[in-house]
């Protein structure tokens, strides 16, 4: 038999392999971790620490993640989810300690964190700035607005005796023995899934990532889709505002922006469950679970947080570079 007979079957072979090796990328690296940190971590497997992986570590990241999947399935990127997070917070508090009805307030902060959206859907799908810049920008504006309304970034604190018990709820609260931020996080996910997979606006969002061109030329208008999806991440980034006010009873200026990288690694990471490299809910779902298991794992290591920071870096390059090689060989197979 000749070479040339064999080399396709060889191709036809190789190709599914590198393929289902990049999607199992994340999948094992999370099996990896977990089982490292079981054997090195002391406490890693009881269960009051993985509940605590979920509720403290997972839920926010989470959420936040969700938002920037939206803005990353469209082509573009959202630097500013940190802005809705705490224009969402400062609203939250502030209506509370003014005397407002906690529903109202809630209601409140949800739009205040919205508006940041619009915002950015004006720059981006109206004047025609690229996301990376008018996010940027958001991003500045943003938290110089806060230290505007704050006397240069004073916290503003609820008085312990006069928080409302609605208030905590949101961030305290248990319903049927499971945590509320914790059930609110997978409402996220689920309702995050069944927009981006389910619906036209879903798809259309999807392909625009992929091939806007294509879109326009089968006569859809991408603009008001554009416009859409910043302001529904921004939405779903002021959730996790208000589920950080009700946890910590305190709006602090610029706090929103420590989730950022983290969000935008988590995100992804979760590219690399897609056979095209596409980012999906499940994929970034995986992902935020692998880097909260990982910053628990370090914390109970006992590893200083800058050396915590540096292992999620290097596993983040890690499962990305395992992913993108996986994907590359399988397409020049």
């Amino acid at each position: 038999m000749s070479t040339a007979a064999v080399a396709p079957h060889n191709k036809t072979t190789i190709i599914p392999i590198l393929r289902a090796g990049a999607r199992f990328a994340l999948p094992a690296a999370l099996l990896i971790v977990f089982a490292l940190f079981a054997g090195l971590a002391p406490g890693f497997l009881t269960a009051t620490n993985l509940v605590s992986v979920l509720v403290n570590n997972f839920v926010l990241l989470a959420i936040v993640s969700i938002a920037m999947t939206f803005v990353v399935a469209s082509g573009g990127i959202d630097l500013s989810v940190g802005a809705a997070i705490d224009f969402a917070s400062f609203a939250f508090v502030s209506l509370v300690l003014a005397g407002q009805p906690v529903a109202i307030a809630a209601l409140a902060g949800l739009a205040a964190g919205a508006l940041v959206g619009v915002f950015n859907a004006v720059l981006i799908a109206g004047v025609g700035i690229s996301p990376f810049l008018a996010t940027l920008g958001t991003l500045f504006v943003g938290r110089s607005v806060q230290q505007l309304l704050t006397n240069g970034g004073n916290p503003v604190y609820l008085p312990p005796a006069g928080i409302p018990e609605t208030f905590r709820f949101l961030g305290h609260g248990n319903l049927f023995g499971v945590s509320v931020p914790l059930i609110v996080a997978l409402f996220v996910v689920i309702a995050a899934w069944v927009i981006l997979s389910a619906t036209r606006f879903g798809r259309v969002v999807v392909s625009s990532g992929i091939q806007a061109s294509v879109v326009r030329y089968s006569g859809i208008r991408l603009s008001g889709s554009v416009a859409a999806v910043y302001v529904l991440a921004a939405f779903v980034a002021a959730i996790a505002g208000l589920i950080i006010t009700s946890t910590v009873t305190v709006y602090i200026p610029s706090s929103g922006n420590a989730f950022l990288l983290n969000a935008i690694g988590a995100t992804f990471i979760g590219t690399t469950l897609d056979a095209r490299g596409r980012p999906n809910v499940p994929g970034t779902v995986l992902g935020v679970l692998l880097l909260s298991i990982v910053a628990n794992g370090l914390l109970l290591s006992g590893l200083n947080f800058y050396w915590q920071q540096v292992g999620t870096g290097l596993l983040i390059f890690l499962v990305l570079a395992i992913g993108f090689a996986n994907r590359k060989a399988a397409a020049h197979a």
